[in-house]
């Protein structure tokens, strides 16, 4: 099989490792903006070449994973250099915007729309692993807009990495993630901000940061580069869940205020249901 992946990191590089492992005969090509990316990723056997969109024609399967207003802009380009049986896939974080830029491309019906819900905070190339998406979930939305043959090649692609697969459709999509992956992402990185700043008076800060706040400001580690168009593509919805977490901050501040201690056991209490929630959810590898 030949495959190309475009944007060589975490999140590309991954999947071609995991290609390499299934299908060992397989022929991987990459593409990246980033020149010292491409090289690093055949230094690391993640790809066996450069390619360039003129390398599309004859591929299998292209694996898309940049950041959105990047793949906004050049999914319909891929879209018209690639094959009639080519299947492309996407990794981005948003869907609406995606799936409306190439709602009326000739090439629609090779396009799947995917968000693999994967990853950790580091990126590039070195960043990639084996079974990265082992047991995780991948949302697949507007499926029946995907030519049939075309669905399977991916959903075997997707079975032989265990994945889980939901359908869902755009909107739906990103109101959801909004909440359970957008804003985690700003609350990391607004409690790395604010510790950022104590820290200019307090240098002993640090040195008493234990593993919680590690484990919740992990996300703050990752590229901006990535999340800046993500947040701009899902304003709305990021807005709306930013109010609502305020809101919720807000009412937990007057709690102390108010020396209402049984409530702010019963606030942590309820929330502790969460445990149940996210149970079965894989750990990450980092």
């Amino acid at each position: 099989m030949k495959v190309g992946v475009i944007g060589i990191g975490l999140i590309g590089g991954s999947f071609a490792k995991d290609i390499k492992r299934i299908w060992p005969d397989s022929s991987i090509f990459g593409i990246d903006s980033n020149e010292a990316h491409l090289e690093q990723a055949i230094q690391l056997n993640l790809v066996d070449a450069k390619g360039d969109y003129d390398n599309l024609t004859d591929a299998e399967l292209v694996i898309v994973s940049i950041p959105v207003d990047v793949l906004v802009r050049e999914l319909p380009t891929i879209l018209d250099a690639c094959g009639d049986d080519t299947v492309v896939i996407d990794a981005g974080s948003t869907k609406k915007l995606i799936c409306e830029t190439v709602a009326s491309h000739p090439k629609r019906r090779n396009f799947l729309a995917c968000h693999p819900i994967a990853g950790t905070e580091f990126s590039g190339p070195s960043a990639a692993f084996e079974g990265l998406y082992e047991g995780k979930t991948n949302i697949i939305c507007e499926v029946e807009k995907t030519a049939f043959k075309l669905q399977e090649r991916a959903l075997e692609l997707f079975q032989k990495l265990n994945m889980r697969i939901r359908y869902m459709n755009p909107i739906a999509h990103d109101q959801h993630i909004a909440y359970v992956s957008h804003l985690s992402h700003i609350s990391a990185f607004m409690l790395g901000k604010t510790v950022i700043e104590k820290e200019k008076n307090e240098r002993d800060i640090f040195d008493m940061a234990g593993s919680g706040f590690e484990s919740t400001v992990r996300l703050a580690k990752s590229s901006p580069d990535m999340w800046t168009p993500i947040f701009e593509q899902n304003k709305e919805n990021v807005v709306e869940t930013l109010e609502e977490y305020i809101e919720n901050l807000q009412k937990f501040k007057q709690l102390l205020l108010d020396d209402d201690y049984q409530n702010v056991y019963n606030e942590m209490n309820n929330t502790n249901r969460i445990k149940q929630i996210l149970k079965g959810i894989p750990l990450t590898k980092s």
